[in-house]
C-alpha cells in the first residue's frame, strides 16, 4: 500500500445488520475513489495510450449525444 492511501472507519453496533455494515463499507470506498485507484494501478499505462483513449472516448460521448439530438429534431 502507498503512504498517501486515505483511511476511513466504519463503526457499527453489536446488533447492527452484517449486510447494512457492507452496503456501508462499499458507498464509502466508493466515495474515497479506493476501488477506482486500485483498477487504475493494476497496470502501468503509457500517457500516451491514456491521452488517446480519453480522445476516443470524449468523441463517442460527442456523437452519442449528437444522434440523440438529432433524432429528436427529426420527430418534429
Amino acid at each position: 500500500m502507498s503512504d498517501n492511501s486515505e483511511n476511513f472507519k466504519i463503526s457499527v453496533s453489536d446488533g447492527f445488520p452484517i449486510e447494512k455494515a457492507l452496503r456501508k463499507f462499499k458507498r464509502m470506498a466508493d466515495a474515497y475513489g479506493i476501488v477506482k485507484n486500485y483498477r487504475s494501478r493494476q497496470a502501468y499505462e503509457k500517457p500516451s495510450i491514456k491521452a488517446k483513449e480519453k480522445r476516443e472516448n470524449a468523441e463517442k460521448r460527442r456523437k452519442k449525444t449528437d444522434s440523440k439530438s438529432n433524432s429528436h429534431r427529426s420527430k418534429f
